[in-house]
C-alpha cells in the first residue's frame, strides 16, 4: 500500500511481528507482575481506566491523533490485524472521543483485540455490549473532526509510558503494562520469576510464617528498632 511519508500525516509499515505463540504467553499475566518484572516500570499511568471490565493482550499499532480528530483511528481499524491493540495518543485533548460504539462494531469486526486511548472514548454502555476491551484517560460525549493529520506506526506516548509499534501491551482491572517488543521474551523469563516467588511466599504465610524478613531487617539498619 503507498504511504505518505510528509512528517506528520503518515502511514508507515508494521515492524516484524513478534510470534504468536511468544505473545500468547503474556495472555491472562497480571500487569503489576509484569511491571514488576520490569523493574517496576513501562506501565501507564492509573489515570488509563478500564472502560469495559475486559483484560486484553496484543501487538501494539500505534496511533498519533491530531487534539479533537480521529481520522487515523479509522484508518487503523482498517490496517489491524487480528487480535492487535489500537493504542492512541489523542494530543492531550479530553473533550473530543476519538472511539465509540459505532467504531467498536467496525473493531470488533475487523477482529481487533482492544483499545487504548490517551484520551476520551464514549458510547461506553455500547461498547461494554459488544464485549469489547476498551481503555481510556477519560469519557466524553463530544465527537471529532475527520480531517488529520496524526501518524500511524510511529513511536508515542500514551499513559506517560513509550509505546512502539508491535510492543506487547497488557491490560487488566490493575492497569496497562507495556512490554518492549525487543525484549519480550526476556521480560516473560522475568515474570515466571517474579509469579514463582510470589507463590513460594503465599505458601509461607499461609504455612504460619506471615512476616516478611526484610521489614526487620531494614528497620534495624536504620537504627529505627534493635
Amino acid at each position: 500500500m503507498p504511504t505518505s511519508h510528509q512528517l506528520g500525516f503518515r502511514i508507515l509499515p508494521a515492524p516484524p511481528r513478534l510470534p504468536a505463540a511468544l505473545v500468547e504467553r503474556f495472555r491472562g499475566l497480571a500487569s503489576a507482575n509484569l511491571a514488576d518484572a520490569m523493574g517496576r516500570n513501562h506501565f501507564m499511568d492509573p489515570e488509563i481506566r478500564q472502560r469495559s471490565g475486559l483484560s486484553l493482550c496484543g501487538l501494539a499499532l500505534t496511533v498519533y491523533a491530531r487534539p479533537g480528530d480521529n481520522l487515523m483511528v479509522h484508518k487503523a481499524l482498517q490496517l489491524v490485524q487480528p487480535g492487535d491493540i489500537v493504542v492512541v495518543n489523542a494530543g492531550d485533548n479530553r473533550n473530543g472521543a476519538v472511539f465509540g460504539g459505532m467504531m467498536c462494531e467496525v473493531a470488533v469486526a475487523a477482529k481487533a483485540g482492544g483499545i487504548i486511548v490517551d484520551g476520551a472514548i464514549r458510547d461506553v454502555s455500547d461498547i461494554q455490549a459488544l464485549r469489547f476491551p476498551a481503555y481510556s484517560r477519560t469519557v466524553s460525549i463530544g465527537s471529532c473532526d475527520k480531517d488529520g493529520p496524526g501518524e500511524i506506526n510511529v513511536p508515542i506516548s500514551c499513559g506517560g509510558t513509550v509505546v512502539m509499534p508491535g510492543d506487547i501491551v497488557v491490560g487488566d482491572a490493575d492497569g496497562i503494562a507495556v512490554v518492549p517488543h525487543d525484549h519480550a521474551a526476556e521480560v516473560i523469563e522475568l515474570v515466571a520469576k517474579v509469579m514463582e516467588y510470589e507463590k513460594k511466599r503465599i505458601a509461607e504465610i499461609r504455612g504460619g510464617n506471615p512476616w516478611f524478613p526484610a521489614i526487620d531487617a531494614t528497620l534495624k539498619a536504620k537504627g529505627i528498632i534493635e
